[in-house]
């Protein structure tokens, strides 16, 4: 019986980046299926991460745009207009805010233990 082949860090990284769009030319000639496997288990893991991510951020925008607005608000003023409840729920999404909204949320209640 063959013995598992070594997974080489720097062949899975090269792989990896050939399958988020970088050149095929890059890819090393050598590579072991174990390699392949683990680059496409990296590369899939990532793009959930993401797409988990951006699931967050998107129901951070649905928490925080309760209303429209005649003019662009500040983020105290959105922050003004929702419920306790809503406060609340923001704090578990707060790495999911954006940089405005988290700053204002800090400035309020703190940065979340979670955080």
């Amino acid at each position: 019986m063959s013995e598992p082949s070594e997974v080489r860090p720097d062949v899975v990284e090269t792989i990896v980046g050939v399958l988020k769009g970088g050149d095929p030319d890059d890819l090393p000639a050598g590579a072991t299926r174990e390699e392949k496997a683990a680059a496409k288990d990296q590369y899939l893991s990532e793009v959930l991460a993401e797409r988990g991510k951006r699931d967050r951020q998107a129901h951070a925008w649905e928490l925080l745009l309760t209303r429209s607005y005649a003019e662009p608000p500040t983020w105290r003023r959105i922050f003004d207009d929702l419920t306790p409840e809503v406060h609340a729920e923001l704090g578990t999404f707060f790495d999911a805010l954006p940089a405005g909204a988290q700053e204002e949320y800090a400035r309020r209640y703190g940065t979340p233990s979670a955080v």
